[in-house]
């Protein structure tokens, strides 16, 4: 049995390892000859004031104490096992397969796009030609969203599952132990696509399967049970068990379910613009000036203002980051941002979205399960005219937008389609822009410098959450309708970034275990 000891430390002493030790001594009175071995356990930057201070937990064994590494993933040969069929091959699906190998589930996985490497050649086309391929994207392909658009491993929510076995598989995979340690880990977009290589492998070395270019076209129900589902509009596949891990823009799987008279709703969701600023400023700022500290990482910031009855807040927020183009149509623009592990660039950017509740829109109606969907697609289209029909986005200076004038140049951007001046006080809706103004304001009085006409605002953020509901049993995770059929993960509504997504992929193998062991 360890201890666990709470002390302080300035970003330098942190490689002290004999300073760090005799501060532990000194606040928990044990002798340091009765300590046979010790680590950091957690990880934290209090910048509230100057100096800038770590807040360290260490984790200490006595002399007699077995320090016991217990493994983190324990696959099982699933070769001729049940099968369960798993849609999509982002976080929620690649944890769900891995879970299902480990209670002796067969997974099979059809993945829409292409693997994690050769999504690569698709990306480029992006951002060099401005080619959406809609099947292979930033959005679509092995690992999902998450591995090419960055790789934080953040959730608020404690209530989900178990946060440190997500964790530590992503360490069994190859991800650097200190995500373990960190308050807010981070792999880095760079690092990912290996990581998610070894995951794949593990699961097909246990006997499950991985197919890619397999869309779902088509569902079979018998009453209200899933019975088999269609792939690619050629081949049936029968299933008892049907994970729908899709991600929150496989809009084709929302009018599918909907044209099978399978319940979805609207959900709220959230909508604004990614704004992008100097790191070495966000440094200053959140440093009170000690931003030329080696010891410190590049700074994050979180922020959040209600503006008349909407919260206005930043969402996934990228130090040293890259803003990247996120379309899954051709028609449309769509942003996002990433950081590579080092988070080096000389760039910080993060979305500021406004909230949005389906009957904040004016043409809702209760039975309408799409007024949120269409209002995304509606600002993501008026983005695209906007820029000229190309990957380039819609863009203004920051303070030019809150005072309504168009932007005459901008600074350097790490967007690489490029941008285009444009009001977006006239492009994205009034309930968007008038609250993105104020709030923004706001946000300049709480971190002295952020308001400045040297940010540049990219538009839409429009991908924050899915704007559809998917609902299901509380308590078997299956869908409210229909029996075998498991909405999982953001698309179906139930997580909001890469590890509560894998950790709903988690829950909903469980799920089914617990069910077959009933049986």
């Amino acid at each position: 049995m360890s201890t666990l000891v709470q002390i302080t430390a300035l970003p330098h002493e942190i490689e002290d390892r004999h300073l760090l030790l005799n501060r532990v001594v000194q606040k928990s009175n044990i002798r340091k000859d009765d300590i046979s071995d010790w680590r950091i356990r957690k990880r934290s930057i209090d910048a509230r004031k100057k100096p800038v201070r770590l807040n360290l937990q260490i984790e200490i064994w006595k002399n007699g104490e077995e320090k016991v590494l217990i493994p983190t993933f324990v696959p099982q040969n699933v070769t001729d096992s049940k099968k369960i069929a798993i849609i999509g091959a982002g976080p929620a699906g690649l944890y769900a397969a891995l879970r299902a190998v480990e209670a002796g589930l067969k997974p099979i996985v059809f993945e829409r796009g292409k693997d994690v490497r050769s999504r690569r050649f698709d990306l480029a086309k992006i951002n060099k030609e401005q080619i959406v391929n809609p099947e292979s994207n930033y959005c679509f392909g092995e690992g999902g969203a998450g591995t090419y658009s960055d790789g934080k491993l953040y959730t608020r929510s404690k209530k989900r599952g178990n946060v440190l076995k997500a964790l530590e598989w992503f360490v069994e995979f190859g991800a650097d132990p200190d995500i373990l340690v960190d308050a807010h880990p981070h792999i880095g977009t760079n690092k990912l696509p290996k990581i998610i290589t070894a995951m794949r492998e593990a699961v097909i070395e246990a006997g499950g399967e991985v197919h890619f270019n397999a869309k779902l076209t088509d569902f079979k129900l018998n009453k209200d049970r899933i019975e088999a589902i269609e792939i690619n509009a050629e081949k049936w596949y029968s299933f008892d068990e049907v994970i729908l891990a899709t991600g929150h823009s496989a809009r084709d799987i929302f009018y599918l379910l909907h044209d099978k008279k399978i319940k979805i709703e609207a959900k709220p969701f959230a909508l604004g613009v990614r704004i992008e600023h100097q790191q070495k400023l966000i440094d200053h700022i959140q440093y009170h000036g000690d931003d030329e500290n080696p010891y410190l990482p590049p700074a994050s910031y979180s922020l959040v203002e209600q503006v008349e009855g909407m919260g206005v807040y930043s969402f996934c927020m990228c130090p040293g980051g890259i803003i990247a183009p996120c379309a899954t149509e051709q028609e449309e623009v769509v942003t996002n941002g990433w950081s590579p592990s080092k988070r080096n660039n000389p760039y910080s950017n993060s979305g500021i979205v406004v909230s949005i509740e389906p009957s904040d829109l004016p043409n809702f109606r209760p039975d309408d399960p799409f007024v949120c969907l269409d209002f995304q697609k509606e600002v993501e289209r008026k983005c695209w005219e906007a820029a000229g029909k190309t990957q380039q986005v819609p863009a203004q200076r920051m303070k030019d937008f809150v005072e309504g004038k168009v932007s005459k140049d901008f600074p350097r951007t790490s967007y690489q389609p490029g941008i285009v001046s444009v009001d977006l006080n006239k492009v994205l809706p009034d309930l968007i822009a008038r609250r993105l103004r104020k709030a923004f304001v706001q946000f300049g009085k709480k971190l002295k410098g952020y308001y400045t006409n040297d940010a540049v605002l990219h538009a839409p953020e429009s991908r924050t959450s899915s704007p559809v509901l998917i609902p299901r049993n509380p308590e078997t995770l299956e869908h409210v309708q229909i029996e075998g059929l498991y909405p999982c993960g953001e698309g179906a509504g139930y997580a909001g970034g890469i590890i509560s997504a894998a950790i709903d992929g988690i829950n909903c193998v469980d799920a089914i275990a617990k069910k077959y062991a009933q049986v």
